[in-house]
């Protein structure tokens, strides 16, 4: 599949660079995959959209993890904490201008110790991570609640950035829903851009994830399964492939997908040129994706991060 598929036009004014005032007065769009009905809700509605189904979402808790240096003038953005690296304090990061960067230079609590190409870098970091709230470039405003960028459910420290799709829960709409939930702390893979020609050539460098045993009986066992998040479908869809209950997940879902464990997803609306939006596309349908992302532009949704939500039943 081309990537140029999953381009599509979005004004610069529907990308969200704030959070709504209160986290489930976001908008919610549903799309019915048995009938093709679309529906325009708002997010405190989801209950009323579901039949039963066990809502689970990722625990992953995002770390302070931009770090700002001065010379030269750039920043690194810690990706993910290498426990098995043999040394304390090692991180994989992202570190930019690379090219005016050395390795073994440190910048202020950051030591590059090797570059490993594609911006990427193995660093050793003092203590732990004190940095910025890691938002995305599209994001251009200042937050004035960094806990805005958290779930209200997270827990296990790990990500360099939020699962989206659940930003939008308020611990009143979460006990209206019988939840349980797993853990893949976001890196590199969820949120870097497609930079092939086609989806077949893009390569994922695998995402940290955990699911206890408890955990998994209950969702293995569950009538319906909705996925809070792209993230949370590829935990799920590799944990019922695999068995493995902690591990690191390479799956790339792309359109030709069969889902064996995810019956609903939940989701933002995604960056054109994106792992995240193939996903969608898989399980909702390519065509059908278009159009729903048409649909959006049209009503004024909000897009991204902190925009509007899409179910699809």
């Amino acid at each position: 599949m081309d990537t140029s598929e999953l381009d599509y036009d979005l004004p610069s004014e529907l990308i969200a660079q704030h959070p709504p005032e209160r986290r489930d007065a976001s908008r919610l769009l549903v799309y019915d995959r048995s009938s093709g009905a679309v529906r325009h809700r708002g997010f405190a509605e989801l209950p009323e959209e579901l039949t039963g189904e066990l809502a689970v979402v990722n625990d992953t808790r995002v770390v302070p993890a931009r770090i700002r240096i001065e010379q030269p003038k750039g920043e690194v953005l810690l990706l993910e904490r290498l426990v098995d690296a043999g040394g304390d304090g090692e991180w994989l990061a992202l570190a930019r201008p690379t090219r005016r960067l050395r390795a073994g230079g440190r910048y202020g609590p950051v030591q590059l110790l090797e570059h490993l190409g594609e911006g990427r870098w193995r660093v050793r970091l003092d203590g732990e991570p004190e940095g910025e709230a890691p938002l995305p470039p599209y994001i251009t405003e200042p937050l004035a609640d960094p806990a805005r960028y958290q779930t209200v459910y997270a827990d296990e420290a790990g990500s360099s950035a939020a699962p989206t799709a659940g930003l939008h829960f308020t611990p009143e709409l979460l006990g209206r829903l019988e939840v349980e939930r797993v853990t893949l702390h976001v890196g590199l893979d969820t949120f870097r851009p497609l930079a092939t020609d086609t989806l077949e050539e893009h390569e994922l460098h695998g995402e940290r994830y955990a699911v206890t045993e408890p955990e998994w009986g209950r969702i293995s066992s569950a009538d319906r399964v909705l996925a809070v998040g792209t993230t949370t479908v590829r935990v799920l869809e590799t944990v019922v492939r695999t068995g493995d209950l902690v591990g690191r997940t390479k799956l790339f879902i792309t359109p030709g997908f069969v889902f064996e464990r995810v019956d609903s997803l939940l989701t933002n609306f995604h960056l054109p040129r994106s792992t995240l939006l193939a996903l969608v596309m898989a399980f909702a349908g390519v065509e059908e994706t278009r159009a729903l992302y048409r649909t959006a532009i049209a009503e004024r949704y909000r897009f991204y991060s902190f925009g509007d939500a899409m179910l699809v039943l």
